[in-house]
């Protein structure tokens, strides 16, 4: 059992909810996705669509490997029920009371901007025309961007429900493996949830549970989980990082090339082929770059440091509110012309402001910050 605080694990946590805000701010300029983001802009950029996608491959799957490892240290200190408590605290309770207000902060600037903004996105055009018909059928729920939490809650409560089954088969058959076999055989176990869904993974953002999140999403939970009890695991790897860095990069450069030129709902399906060879990408591509980002941050974020503490207290705060945030500021920004880089560096730099000042103010030494992050 790990007895001493992992702070590389606290950090890299953070920064992976932090990445997001780099990506959902981005998503405004992506050639690919002027059809389907509300705030895109007219003026897009190349560079900044190839971080958001790289980005986007294996931000969350790090994240759930991560939350896996922290469900199974609190399961060895506090037991099942323990961890079920305390996850209840942590994730289920933010989930219900913030979903209903991010909705509304969300929706009530966007039907504004419809009406305002000049240079309307395709979402804008398509609400338009939706409000005039009055038989327009409504959007389904959502959980929006805190669907990571939605799909926590039920691969906790299946730790807790597949507790009794004998699982040591399959941790003797990963403990086994030679670090190369382990970066060539695992993420063909990705595979099959990684074809269950279009490229690039969407958000299951819906509340029936998406099958793909959890052959995909839930694989790297289970991963996270299992890693707990392997001591010096990340290590192992330590010479393989910067090959299986330089391997994905390459990897992506050619999952990007056949990427649609423009991602639509309604566009035909892609050809096997080109779904095959954009999953197998996608899946080597989430593993390798999750652990190339273990072992750098294990070298180079594992101490204790007074900022980096804040920003890892933050960061749950900071995810939480973000999204609004950023629409409330590309709205406007969709009838300027100040250039791709100004605008993105304006909306990132209001966005980190406003969410460590409210976290400051009105989080960090309130119940809502015992909430998220505990009492200190």
């Amino acid at each position: 059992m790990v007895t001493t605080r992992l702070y590389y694990m606290d950090n890299l946590r953070a920064l992976a909810m932090l990445t997001g805000v780099f990506f959902h701010a981005a998503l405004a300029y992506s050639p690919k996705l002027q059809a389907l983001w509300p705030a895109a802009n007219t003026e897009q950029s190349l560079l900044l669509d190839w971080f958001s996608w790289f980005s986007h491959l294996f931000r969350m799957p790090l994240f759930f490997l991560i939350a896996g490892f922290f469900v199974a240290y609190l399961v060895a200190r506090r037991g099942v029920v323990g961890m079920l408590k305390n996850r209840a605290l942590r994730i289920l309770l933010p989930f219900i009371i913030f979903l209903p207000l991010c909705m509304v902060a969300t929706f009530i600037p966007l039907l504004t901007a419809t009406n305002e903004v000049e240079n309307k996105s395709a979402i804008m055009l398509m609400i338009l025309e939706a409000m005039q018909n009055p038989d327009a059928p409504r959007p389904p729920p959502t959980t929006m961007h805190l669907w990571f939490l939605y799909n926590l809650i039920y691969f906790c409560v299946l730790v807790w429900l597949l507790r009794i089954v004998n699982w040591q088969w399959a941790s003797n058959f990963l403990a086994r493996l030679t670090p190369g076999l382990f970066l060539l055989i695992i993420p063909l176990v990705l595979l099959p949830g990684a074809l269950l869904i279009a490229s690039p993974k969407p958000a299951p953002e819906s509340f029936i549970p998406q099958l793909w999140s959890f052959g995909f999403f839930g694989l790297f939970f289970v991963l996270g989980y299992w890693i707990f009890t392997q001591e010096n695991f990340i290590a192992r790897f330590n010479v393989y990082a910067f090959r299986i860095l330089l391997a994905s990069t390459a990897l992506f450069a050619l999952y990007y090339y056949h990427l649609p030129v423009q991602m639509d709902l309604m566009a035909p399906p892609l050809a096997l082929w080109k779904k095959l060879l954009l999953a197998v990408c996608e899946v080597y591509i989430a593993l390798w770059m999750t652990l190339v980002c273990l072992i750098y941050a294990r070298q180079f974020l594992d101490s204790h440091h007074r900022w980096m503490r804040l920003i890892a207290d933050s960061s749950y705060w900071i995810y939480i509110i973000h999204l609004p945030i950023i629409f409330a500021l590309q709205y406007p920004l969709m009838d300027k012309n100040w250039g791709v880089w100004a605008e993105y560096g304006l909306t990132l730099a209001a966005t980190f402001a406003v969410g460590m000042a409210s976290y400051l103010l009105l989080v960090r030494w309130t119940p809502i910050g015992w909430m998220l992050n505990g009492r200190r």
